[in-house]
């Protein structure tokens, strides 16, 4: 195998963000609104994301790739301080053709990885029009290049009928996967196995485009609080190392809620939550199915989790290495590859980890995973996910 697995394999990095440039909603709404829609301020030196009187974030926050500081002391200050192939499509085009990768997958930061911080705004009317302003500004970025650049649409979830709505005008402007909120009871919605989301998924299925649950798209409440004194950045890696818990639950609501079966042709994405705890997961989901009475109560059911999940639901990694090749073995045509840029843990070299560049991480892992699997992991899994085979 070559050394540098990048040159002989095309290449879809299934989750990356981009940093919403500063005039997201400005630029979508009048300016009697600016006060109470996203936008930046500059306070004690820094930018800010505020909306109707309250801090949502900074962008110094999740646009950590390359910078030589450790959270929450050392951030990017100011959009002058941060890549521009972080926030600008061009930049990001001349990012990934120096890193070998073909087209990535855009995921949000301001409205959350679920969408739900747009319910802090209270005005439903106001929130509705925020994530259409989102979806817009999305469509007109990856316009560079549509099939580089792939559009996932941000949902209201919080409205079915609005939701619905917004997927179609969505897919009619060339997004190729829905956003979904993967814990919608953290919300007071019902919880995510609840037949009230069928319209949401019969839409989905029929516009022939997957379901994506991105970590972390629940309310993560306290989690980051840290209430024990272990250190803000020691609790940030352990909160970050559990909230993939959310999509294990996730994953499982699809299964035992029927969903799955209800949808046979939809597909689904766990999206930065890592494979490795897929194997034993799915066994004891089989163990637990078939010793706890599942077919009795649910004969309609005619698979065992491990088959639905192989023939519906597909998994993302960018930084395991023996815990991905089981997952690989096990389920080769349901495994992707991911790099999380620009986020603080993602794949990108830095000055604290000089060698971690996708291309030599990927290179290592992929080293004796048979050819054929290597190009469904790296680009065929996800290109008949995205529309790109």
């Amino acid at each position: 195998m070559a050394t540098d697995l990048f040159d002989r394999y095309r290449v879809i990095d299934v989750d990356s963000h981009l940093t919403e440039p500063p005039d997201v909603w400005t630029a979508r709404f009048p300016k009697a609104r600016h006060d109470d829609v996203p936008h930046i301020e500059r306070i004690d030196g820094r930018d800010v994301w505020m909306a109707g009187g309250n801090r949502i974030g900074c962008p110094g926050y999740y646009s950590m790739a390359g910078h030589d500081g450790v959270m929450p002391v050392s951030i990017p200050e100011t959009f002058d301080d941060i890549a521009p192939a972080m926030y600008d499509p061009v930049a990001r085009l001349a990012f990934l053709d120096a890193e070998g990768i073909d087209a990535q997958v855009l995921y949000p930061n301001v409205g959350g990885f679920g969408n739900g911080y747009f319910l802090r705004l209270g005005d439903r009317e106001l929130m509705i029009a925020c994530v259409q302003a989102y979806n817009d500004f999305l469509t007109d970025w990856c316009s560079v290049a549509p099939d580089r650049l792939l559009a996932i649409t941000a949902l209201p979830f919080w409205d079915v009928d609005l939701a619905v709505a917004e997927l179609q005008r969505c897919v009619g402007n060339g997004h190729r996967a829905i956003n979904f909120c993967n814990q919608p009871q953290d919300y007071g919605m019902p919880p995510l196995a609840h037949s009230h989301w069928d319209p949401i998924w019969a839409a989905a299925q029929e516009a022939g485009i997957p379901v994506n649950f991105h970590v972390g798209g629940g309310n993560m409440g306290t989690q980051f609080d840290d209430t024990a004194g272990m250190g803000w950045m020691t609790n940030f890696a352990k909160a970050s190392s559990l909230i993939l818990l959310d999509n294990i639950r996730c994953v499982a609501d699809l299964v035992f809620g029927g969903i799955c079966h209800r949808f046979p042709t939809l597909q689904f994405v766990s999206v930065e939550s890592g494979v490795g705890w897929l194997p034993g997961v799915l066994e004891t989901f089989d163990w637990q199915w078939r010793n706890g009475g599942v077919r009795d109560e649910h004969p309609e059911y005619d698979l065992l989790p491990s088959e639905y999940f192989e023939r519906q639901i597909h998994g993302c990694f960018w930084f395991e290495e023996a815990a991905a090749h089981d997952a690989i073995a096990r389920f080769p045509k349901n495994i992707l590859f991911e790099t999380d840029y620009p986020h603080p843990t993602c794949q990108h070299p830095g000055p604290r980890t000089p060698a971690q560049r996708p291309r030599d991480y990927a290179t290592r892992v992929f080293a004796d995973v048979p050819e054929p699997v290597v190009r469904d992991v790296l680009w065929d899994n996800a290109a008949r996910l995205y529309g790109l085979a």
